[in-house]
């Protein structure tokens, strides 16, 4: 792991203690501590250690000057929006470091600055083959492994907690919400397209899903170790940094449209486009996690009110005031609804039981998805690329020959 890496590992981890402490389940907080020193102890790896460093002080600082961080009632959509622009940052420094290591690659310049192997989850396809190549051949790759390990963890969040991911934490949902708030400040209108139009075009990031699904599913099996030893899976990161930092003009395009799309409706991309939602919605539906409303506090049921606040803050459209559990596809777990709701016992995050889950839980249980199987996976062995940069530096000067 990269310093950058490591650092934001440890600051979701001293996050997750700090939280637990101050709520009152001590246990918590020392068990990630304990998991995080065993976890420099067993590697003594310097970056690792180095955040670990940082990030226990911040965490013990920022409750001494911000107490009402923990110990009150930290707004859900204060939390969420911090939590966003915190992994945003990470993953921009990392961007930076990597297209450092990438244009000192093609200059035939030996890297003096690490490949963040984090960036191996924007090759969900040679992810997907990967996970395939575990569960049907026990086959290990070593050449992007990060590509199975986060995966598997965005896999995870959907299966633990909806599509929290979309909402917690995925940078491209930030970035539309941004384009959607520019937009909004010229073209005050809304500009959401009609029911009969919504849900074919709500299927487009289905039918992306189910191309890559079917590159996936369709390889045989008994292919992929050949793909996994080849030369294209060994630069697989550089065909996608160069499809990023030397685009075509189709590519402009599909750009140009992407960002129209998201400033045109709020989650213009996330509803319609994004493969990722897609997934993710589909686990959504196994998530024991869900949106609830209890009619017995409900003001339109215990005292006949009208009221539809739930309904009007959610971004996805989602209509919460007539239902008793959300089960929508679209739903991203974001709480806005909750936050919104008039009375706190009305609505919120929970099981079948009854049991609720906090703003502040349903985060905790985001970056355990999130960051404990990196982590597990780095300390297996199981993160750090084995290409060597010289074969890296080779393969890249003649990329354009290098195919499937």
């Amino acid at each position: 792991m990269t310093f950058i890496e490591s650092l934001t590992l440890m600051l979701a981890l001293m996050y997750l203690a700090s939280l637990s402490y101050w709520s009152g389940q001590k246990w918590g907080a020392v068990v990630t501590l304990l998991l995080s020193v065993s976890a420099v102890a067993i590697s003594l790896y310097w970056p690792l250690a180095l955040g670990l460093i940082i990030a226990l002080p911040l965490a013990l600082v920022g409750h001494k000057f911000a107490p009402d961080s923990f110990k009150g009632e930290i707004k859900n959509n204060t939390l969420r929006e911090g939590t966003q622009h915190v992994l945003a940052l990470s993953l921009l420094l990392v961007a930076v470091q990597y297209t450092i290591n990438t244009v000192l690659l093609k200059q035939g310049i030996t890297p003096w600055l690490m490949r963040p192997d984090v960036v191996d989850a924007f090759l969900p396809i040679a992810g997907g083959i990967e996970l395939k190549a575990i569960v049907s051949l026990n086959l290990w790759d070593q050449t992007h492994p990060a590509a199975a390990v986060m995966l598997a963890a965005v896999l995870l969040t959907g299966l633990l907690c909806k599509r929290a991911f979309c909402g917690w934490a995925c940078p491209l949902g930030l970035a539309g919400e941004y384009l959607y708030a520019v937009r909004k400040r010229f073209i005050k209108s809304e500009l959401t397209p009609p029911a009969w139009l919504d849900w074919p075009l709500r299927m487009l990031k289905y039918l992306l899903l189910l191309g890559l699904c079917y590159i996936v599913i369709g390889m045989p099996s008994e292919s992929i170790p050949y793909y996994l030893e080849g030369n294209y899976h060994k630069i697989a990161d550089l065909k996608m940094a160069l499809f990023f930092l030397t685009p075509s003009l189709i590519t402009l395009f599909v750009f140009a449209l992407i960002l129209a799309l998201a400033a045109w409706r709020r989650q213009g991309f996330c509803r319609y486009l994004c493969p990722y939602g897609a997934m993710l919605g589909i686990l959504s539906f196994a998530s024991p996690l869900k949106i609830r409303r209890d009619t017995q506090h409900c003001l339109i049921e215990a005292k006949g009110m009208k009221c539809d606040k739930c309904t009007r803050a959610c971004p996805a459209n989602i209509i919460v005031h007539t239902k008793t559990t959300v089960r929508s596809d679209e739903c991203q777990a974001c709480m806005r609804c909750v936050a919104a709701c008039p009375k706190s016992a009305a609505l919120g995050l929970g099981l079948k039981s009854g049991h609720r889950l906090g703003h502040k839980g349903l985060l905790a249980l985001v970056l355990i998805a999130l960051f404990i199987l990196p982590l597990g996976a780095y300390l297996a062995g199981f993160w750090h690329s084995q290409t060597p940069d010289n074969i890296r530096m080779e393969l890249f000067q003649v990329i354009d020959r290098v195919g499937h």
